[in-house]
């Protein structure tokens, strides 16, 4: 299971102490904190994660500050279609947006808000008599922007929302995804007009009208997918449970064979094509394009990754339970290859 639900909820355990009434504190060490998500704003790059914690870095990694965040709960991924507009989620079914490129945010959504979202939802009464009964418990845990106007937030228990204006409204999507039994959404990409999601169980879905309807997808797994990338022709890695790892293809999907038996926490595509993944152990890994020939980066303190994002400079970013690094490209580019560790394209 992921950093981003493990972590202690940032639910409301006492009104002097409700993590959606109050700011993100200043945080000591930020750069050292626990991040779970990365997001590319332009050249800028911005991480979230515990506390409400938002930071900015104009120097590919090298530095970090502090944003302005109007909540102190856990956030768990960001999503900027433009390098001004950008979005984050977190728990509590918080939904933050930025104008100004992630320097200071508003809050656009919380799990209150969804609650009484459901209740006006036609069909969504039960559900919606259950999320008020708890609280702002629910977390959601991805987000994507196609652009300034068109998002979808998903998260624990096969919650999914979508807005066409920017997040100004939301309407549920749990009706239009088929995922009767309230699994786990943990991974959404867009890629033009279409959409993936991943989560629990073998759940994959696929939307090719920009979100308003997802139909399933056989999945070559049926274990928990945690992340996914997006690939330049369209296409799709996934990664999950005991190192499964697959790349879409014409006829289906192609099993990444080779990594070892631990979550794939983390996923990324690089600018030439080549394929990232991180894993529960904070071993990284960087395959050739069609998932081939992968190497085991070599890192001085690994610990547990939730996020990998590539800068402007080709440096790749990873961040998790140890805050945020940069590791050079360089060393992608000089990872020694393992036999253990070779990936090969075969059918599942």
């Amino acid at each position: 299971m992921p950093l981003a639900i493990l972590l202690p909820s940032s639910g409301c355990a006492a009104p002097v102490a409700n993590p959606l009434q109050r700011a993100a504190p200043p945080a000591v060490q930020a750069q050292g904190r626990v991040l779970l998500g990365l997001a590319r704003a332009g050249d800028r790059l911005v991480a979230v994660g515990e506390r409400g914690l938002v930071l900015l870095s104009d120097d590919h990694g090298r530095s970090w500050r502090q944003a302005r965040v109007p909540v102190a709960v856990t956030l768990t991924a960001a999503s900027f279609p433009t390098p001004q507009s950008g979005w984050a989620t977190g728990h509590a079914g918080t939904v933050l947006h930025t104008e100004d490129g992630g320097e200071t945010w508003v809050r656009q959504l919380d799990g209150n808000a969804v609650g009484r979202l459901l209740a006006a939802a036609p069909g969504q009464a039960a559900l919606a008599q259950q999320f008020i009964a708890d609280g702002p418990d629910k977390p959601f845990l991805d987000v994507v922007f196609q652009d300034p106007r068109n998002g979808i937030v998903a998260g624990a228990y096969g919650l999914i929302l979508r807005t066409g204006d920017g997040g100004k409204t939301w309407a549920p999507l749990m009706d239009r995804v088929d995922n009767p039994k309230g699994l786990h959404i943990y991974a959404i990409r867009a890629r033009g007009d279409g959409i993936w999601l991943a989560g629990e169980q073998g759940l994959l879905a696929h939307s090719a009208d920009g979100g308003k309807t997802f139909g399933k997808v056989a999945a070559p797994y049926r274990g928990t997918y945690f992340t996914l990338g997006g690939l330049p022709d369209g296409g799709i890695v996934l990664g999950g449970l005991k190192g499964n790892a697959f790349r879409s293809n014409s006829g289906g999907f192609e099993r990444l064979d080779g990594y070892p038996p631990l979550s794939l926490s983390a996923s990324a595509v690089l600018a030439d094509g080549r394929i990232a993944f991180a894993n529960q152990a904070g071993q990284l890994f960087i395959a050739g394009p069609q998932g081939q020939d992968a190497r085991m980066v070599p890192q001085l303190h690994p610990a547990p990754l939730a996020a990998l994002a590539q800068a402007a400079n080709g440096d790749l970013i990873v961040a998790g339970v140890r805050g945020v690094v940069a590791i050079p490209a360089g060393a992608l580019a000089a990872a020694p290859s393992p036999s253990s560790h070779t990936v090969s394209g075969a059918k599942p």
